[in-house]
Protein backbone atom coordinates (compact mmCIF):
# COMPACT_ATOMS: atom_id res chain seq x y z
CA UNK A 1 0.00 0.00 0.00
CA UNK A 2 2.71 2.68 0.79
CA UNK A 3 4.60 1.90 -2.93
CA UNK A 4 1.34 2.08 -4.15
CA UNK A 5 0.60 5.71 -2.69
CA UNK A 6 4.03 6.96 -3.29
CA UNK A 7 3.66 6.14 -6.63
CA UNK A 8 0.44 8.06 -7.49
CA UNK A 9 1.89 11.09 -5.66
CA UNK A 10 4.95 10.98 -8.06
CA UNK A 11 2.33 10.68 -11.11
CA UNK A 12 0.19 13.59 -9.39
CA UNK A 13 3.69 15.88 -9.23
CA UNK A 14 4.29 14.78 -12.77
CA UNK A 15 1.48 15.85 -13.99
CA UNK A 16 1.54 19.30 -12.39
CA UNK A 17 4.61 19.70 -13.89
CA UNK A 18 3.62 19.26 -16.99
CA UNK A 19 0.26 21.58 -17.17
CA UNK A 20 3.24 24.06 -15.54
CA UNK A 21 5.33 22.78 -18.36
CA UNK A 22 2.95 23.49 -21.34
CA UNK A 23 1.58 26.74 -19.99
CA UNK A 24 5.12 28.47 -20.26
CA UNK A 25 6.18 30.44 -22.90
CA UNK A 26 9.67 29.05 -24.08
CA UNK A 27 11.78 29.93 -26.69
CA UNK A 28 14.54 28.34 -28.88
CA UNK A 29 16.94 29.27 -31.60
CA UNK A 30 18.29 26.93 -34.32
CA UNK A 31 21.75 29.23 -34.44
CA UNK A 32 22.32 32.15 -31.37
CA UNK A 33 25.41 33.11 -33.32
CA UNK A 34 24.57 33.39 -37.56
CA UNK A 35 26.79 35.18 -40.21
CA UNK A 36 26.55 36.22 -43.42
CA UNK A 37 28.13 38.00 -46.27
CA UNK A 38 27.82 41.48 -47.28
CA UNK A 39 24.76 41.69 -49.68
CA UNK A 40 23.03 38.68 -48.80
CA UNK A 41 20.13 36.93 -46.94
CA UNK A 42 20.27 35.61 -43.28
CA UNK A 43 17.69 34.14 -41.18
CA UNK A 44 17.56 35.06 -36.90
CA UNK A 45 15.73 31.97 -36.32
CA UNK A 46 13.45 32.50 -32.81
CA UNK A 47 11.64 29.54 -32.29
CA UNK A 48 8.72 28.85 -29.93
CA UNK A 49 9.16 25.87 -28.28
CA UNK A 50 5.63 25.84 -26.30
CA UNK A 51 2.96 28.09 -25.97
CA UNK A 52 -1.02 28.14 -24.80
CA UNK A 53 -1.37 32.02 -25.85
CA UNK A 54 -3.38 31.70 -29.39
CA UNK A 55 -2.28 35.20 -30.20
CA UNK A 56 1.17 36.24 -28.94
CA UNK A 57 2.51 39.58 -29.10
CA UNK A 58 5.94 39.07 -30.86
CA UNK A 59 8.86 41.82 -30.81
CA UNK A 60 12.09 41.98 -32.08
CA UNK A 61 14.95 45.12 -31.19
CA UNK A 62 18.35 45.53 -32.08
CA UNK A 63 20.92 46.21 -29.92
CA UNK A 64 23.84 48.55 -30.96
CA UNK A 65 26.57 49.71 -29.09
CA UNK A 66 24.48 49.10 -25.76
CA UNK A 67 21.27 50.99 -27.50
CA UNK A 68 18.10 49.15 -28.40
CA UNK A 69 16.03 49.84 -31.15
CA UNK A 70 12.66 48.98 -32.67
CA UNK A 71 13.34 46.04 -35.11
CA UNK A 72 9.49 44.76 -35.21
CA UNK A 73 6.56 46.03 -33.62
CA UNK A 74 2.96 46.22 -33.32
CA UNK A 75 2.90 43.86 -36.94
CA UNK A 76 5.58 45.81 -38.67
CA UNK A 77 9.60 46.48 -39.33
CA UNK A 78 10.58 49.84 -38.55
CA UNK A 79 14.16 51.60 -38.32
CA UNK A 80 17.08 50.88 -41.06
CA UNK A 81 15.66 47.44 -41.95
CA UNK A 82 12.09 48.70 -42.97
CA UNK A 83 12.30 47.72 -46.82
CA UNK A 84 15.31 44.43 -45.83
CA UNK A 85 13.67 42.18 -43.67
CA UNK A 86 10.15 40.23 -42.76
CA UNK A 87 8.88 37.90 -40.02
CA UNK A 88 8.82 34.40 -40.77
CA UNK A 89 5.73 32.94 -39.53
CA UNK A 90 5.48 32.48 -36.21
CA UNK A 91 8.64 34.61 -34.93
CA UNK A 92 11.85 34.36 -36.86
CA UNK A 93 13.34 37.80 -38.75
CA UNK A 94 14.62 37.16 -42.20
CA UNK A 95 17.19 39.84 -43.16
CA UNK A 96 17.53 40.44 -46.88
CA UNK A 97 20.57 42.52 -48.72
CA UNK A 98 22.26 42.29 -45.53
CA UNK A 99 25.01 45.80 -44.84
CA UNK A 100 27.55 45.88 -42.48
CA UNK A 101 25.67 48.12 -40.07
CA UNK A 102 23.70 45.12 -39.27
CA UNK A 103 26.01 43.49 -37.41
CA UNK A 104 24.56 43.65 -34.63
CA UNK A 105 22.97 42.27 -31.02
CA UNK A 106 18.86 41.41 -31.40
CA UNK A 107 16.72 40.63 -29.14
CA UNK A 108 13.13 37.97 -29.99
CA UNK A 109 10.39 39.06 -27.48
CA UNK A 110 7.66 36.96 -27.32
CA UNK A 111 4.70 38.04 -24.89
CA UNK A 112 1.72 35.24 -23.89
CA UNK A 113 -0.97 36.63 -21.54
CA UNK A 114 -2.50 33.45 -21.42
CA UNK A 115 0.43 31.60 -19.91
CA UNK A 116 1.89 31.31 -16.42
CA UNK A 117 4.78 31.96 -17.59
CA UNK A 118 3.68 34.31 -19.58
CA UNK A 119 7.27 36.30 -21.38
CA UNK A 120 10.15 34.77 -22.85
CA UNK A 121 13.03 36.39 -24.98
CA UNK A 122 16.23 34.98 -26.90
CA UNK A 123 19.30 37.04 -28.02
CA UNK A 124 20.69 36.68 -31.17
CA UNK A 125 24.55 37.80 -32.17
CA UNK A 126 24.77 38.60 -35.81
CA UNK A 127 27.98 39.26 -37.72
CA UNK A 128 27.72 40.46 -41.63
CA UNK A 129 31.13 40.31 -43.58
CA UNK A 130 32.64 42.74 -45.23
CA UNK A 131 35.03 41.46 -48.07
CA UNK A 132 38.10 43.53 -48.37
CA UNK A 133 38.46 46.23 -50.87
CA UNK A 134 41.86 46.17 -53.07
CA UNK A 135 44.57 47.56 -50.07
CA UNK A 136 47.07 50.57 -50.47
CA UNK A 137 50.51 49.05 -50.54
CA UNK A 138 53.85 51.44 -50.69
CA UNK A 139 57.01 49.05 -52.46
CA UNK A 140 59.98 51.41 -52.71
CA UNK A 141 61.00 51.69 -56.09
CA UNK A 142 65.29 50.98 -55.52
CA UNK A 143 67.43 50.12 -52.88
CA UNK A 144 70.65 49.45 -52.80
CA UNK A 145 72.56 46.02 -51.67
CA UNK A 146 72.37 45.61 -47.95
CA UNK A 147 70.58 48.59 -46.83
CA UNK A 148 67.00 48.25 -45.22
CA UNK A 149 63.49 48.76 -46.63
CA UNK A 150 60.03 48.94 -45.98
CA UNK A 151 57.12 47.77 -47.64
CA UNK A 152 53.61 49.32 -46.46
CA UNK A 153 49.86 47.81 -46.91
CA UNK A 154 46.99 48.56 -45.32
CA UNK A 155 43.16 48.06 -45.90
CA UNK A 156 40.11 49.75 -43.36
CA UNK A 157 36.94 48.55 -45.09
CA UNK A 158 37.28 45.07 -44.42
CA UNK A 159 35.07 43.15 -41.61
CA UNK A 160 36.65 41.84 -39.43
CA UNK A 161 39.67 43.22 -39.80
CA UNK A 162 41.82 41.52 -42.73
CA UNK A 163 45.02 39.85 -42.36
CA UNK A 164 47.62 40.49 -44.69
CA UNK A 165 50.13 38.28 -47.28
CA UNK A 166 52.83 39.35 -48.76
CA UNK A 167 53.81 37.93 -52.78
CA UNK A 168 57.20 38.40 -54.73
CA UNK A 169 56.84 37.32 -57.72
CA UNK A 170 53.65 35.86 -57.02
CA UNK A 171 54.96 33.63 -54.62
CA UNK A 172 53.87 33.88 -51.41
CA UNK A 173 56.80 35.28 -48.83
CA UNK A 174 56.45 33.20 -45.44
CA UNK A 175 55.61 34.65 -42.13
CA UNK A 176 58.84 33.21 -40.83
CA UNK A 177 61.76 33.16 -43.65
CA UNK A 178 63.40 29.84 -41.88
CA UNK A 179 60.70 27.54 -42.85
CA UNK A 180 61.14 28.45 -46.80
CA UNK A 181 64.55 27.63 -48.37
CA UNK A 182 64.24 29.85 -50.83
CA UNK A 183 63.49 32.72 -48.80
CA UNK A 184 65.73 30.72 -46.00
CA UNK A 185 68.72 33.76 -45.64
CA UNK A 186 66.59 36.43 -46.11
CA UNK A 187 66.70 39.50 -43.05
CA UNK A 188 62.86 40.60 -43.37
CA UNK A 189 60.24 40.17 -40.97
CA UNK A 190 56.35 40.57 -41.77
CA UNK A 191 53.72 41.44 -39.13
CA UNK A 192 50.13 40.10 -40.92
CA UNK A 193 47.86 42.41 -38.52
CA UNK A 194 49.68 45.83 -39.39
CA UNK A 195 51.12 44.42 -43.28
CA UNK A 196 54.32 45.90 -42.77
CA UNK A 197 57.10 43.84 -44.40
CA UNK A 198 60.68 45.41 -43.69
CA UNK A 199 64.15 43.97 -44.76
CA UNK A 200 66.96 44.62 -42.09
CA UNK A 201 69.15 44.10 -45.32
CA UNK A 202 67.98 43.87 -48.65
CA UNK A 203 69.90 40.86 -50.76
CA UNK A 204 70.18 41.10 -55.07
CA UNK A 205 67.72 37.94 -54.54
CA UNK A 206 65.33 40.04 -53.28
CA UNK A 207 64.71 42.06 -56.53
CA UNK A 208 61.49 41.81 -57.67
CA UNK A 209 57.17 42.25 -58.38
CA UNK A 210 55.70 42.47 -54.82
CA UNK A 211 51.87 42.99 -54.04
CA UNK A 212 50.11 42.70 -50.88
CA UNK A 213 46.90 40.65 -49.92
CA UNK A 214 44.53 41.43 -47.77
CA UNK A 215 41.62 38.67 -46.55
CA UNK A 216 39.25 37.98 -44.25
CA UNK A 217 36.41 35.38 -44.02
CA UNK A 218 33.99 37.20 -46.58
CA UNK A 219 36.92 37.16 -49.10
CA UNK A 220 40.47 38.74 -50.18
CA UNK A 221 41.79 41.72 -52.29
CA UNK A 222 45.32 42.50 -53.90
CA UNK A 223 46.99 45.42 -54.86
CA UNK A 224 48.64 46.24 -58.29
CA UNK A 225 52.22 44.54 -58.51
CA UNK A 226 54.93 46.94 -57.96
CA UNK A 227 59.25 46.37 -58.79
CA UNK A 228 61.50 46.93 -56.29
CA UNK A 229 65.09 46.99 -57.92
CA UNK A 230 67.96 46.06 -55.63
CA UNK A 231 71.30 47.23 -56.95
CA UNK A 232 75.16 47.27 -56.55
CA UNK A 233 76.34 50.20 -54.19
CA UNK A 234 79.05 51.89 -56.66
CA UNK A 235 81.95 52.81 -54.01
CA UNK A 236 84.39 53.87 -56.63
CA UNK A 237 81.42 55.98 -58.40
CA UNK A 238 80.82 57.76 -54.80
CA UNK A 239 84.30 58.77 -53.92
CA UNK A 240 85.06 60.07 -57.64
CA UNK A 241 81.95 62.28 -57.57
CA UNK A 242 82.95 63.68 -53.97
CA UNK A 243 86.86 63.96 -55.51
CA UNK A 244 85.06 65.83 -58.33
CA UNK A 245 82.94 67.99 -56.27
CA UNK A 246 85.92 69.34 -53.71
CA UNK A 247 88.24 70.07 -57.04
CA UNK A 248 85.33 71.99 -58.14
CA UNK A 249 84.97 73.76 -55.22
CA UNK A 250 88.58 75.05 -54.68
CA UNK A 251 88.71 76.10 -58.05
CA UNK A 252 85.80 78.40 -57.64
CA UNK A 253 87.26 79.54 -54.28
CA UNK A 254 90.80 80.36 -56.35
CA UNK A 255 88.94 82.50 -59.11
CA UNK A 256 87.38 84.55 -55.77
CA UNK A 257 90.68 85.38 -54.40
CA UNK A 258 92.29 85.99 -57.69
CA UNK A 259 89.33 88.42 -59.02
CA UNK A 260 89.96 90.04 -55.28
CA UNK A 261 93.74 90.75 -55.62
CA UNK A 262 93.61 92.38 -58.71
CA UNK A 263 90.81 94.79 -57.99
CA UNK A 264 88.36 93.25 -60.23
CA UNK A 265 85.69 92.67 -57.10
CA UNK A 266 86.58 96.16 -55.68
CA UNK A 267 83.91 99.30 -56.01
CA UNK A 268 85.82 102.52 -57.34
CA UNK A 269 84.85 105.36 -55.02
CA UNK A 270 85.43 108.41 -56.33
CA UNK A 271 86.79 111.24 -54.61
CA UNK A 272 83.95 114.07 -54.89
CA UNK A 273 85.21 116.25 -51.93
CA UNK A 274 86.54 119.06 -53.53
CA UNK A 275 85.73 120.49 -57.07
CA UNK A 276 87.44 122.74 -59.70
CA UNK A 277 85.61 125.89 -59.22
CA UNK A 278 84.62 127.28 -63.02
CA UNK A 279 86.17 130.47 -63.35
CA UNK A 280 84.01 133.25 -64.43
CA UNK A 281 84.46 136.59 -66.45
CA UNK A 282 87.11 138.21 -64.03
CA UNK A 283 86.42 136.58 -60.90
CA UNK A 284 89.25 133.59 -59.28
CA UNK A 285 87.95 131.75 -56.46
CA UNK A 286 90.80 131.13 -54.00
CA UNK A 287 90.25 129.19 -50.57
CA UNK A 288 92.57 130.43 -47.99
CA UNK A 289 94.09 128.25 -45.10
CA UNK A 290 92.11 130.03 -41.85
CA UNK A 291 88.58 130.18 -43.98
CA UNK A 292 86.34 127.32 -44.57
CA UNK A 293 84.67 128.74 -47.16
CA UNK A 294 85.94 130.27 -50.65
CA UNK A 295 86.15 134.17 -51.45
CA UNK A 296 87.13 136.29 -54.10
CA UNK A 297 89.41 138.34 -55.26
CA UNK A 298 89.83 140.75 -58.28
CA UNK A 299 91.58 140.25 -61.63
CA UNK A 300 93.02 142.57 -63.94
CA UNK A 301 90.13 142.96 -66.81
CA UNK A 302 92.11 143.02 -70.38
Amino acid sequence: MATASLLRRVLVLLTLFCVNDVRSVKLKSDEQAPWTNEFETVELSCVIESISSPSPRIEWKKIKEGNPSYVYFQDRISGDLENRARLREPASLVIENASRTDTAQYRCEVTAPDDQRSFAELLIDLVVRVKPVMPKCAVPTAVPVGKPAEFLCSEEEGFPRPKFQWFRDSEEIPIDPKTSPRFMNASYSMDPETGVLSFAAVRKEDGGEYFCRAKNEAGYSECRAQKMEVYDLNVAGIVLGVVVVITVLALVTAGICCAYRRGYLHSQQKDDKFKAPAKSDGVDYVRTEEEGDFRHKSSFII
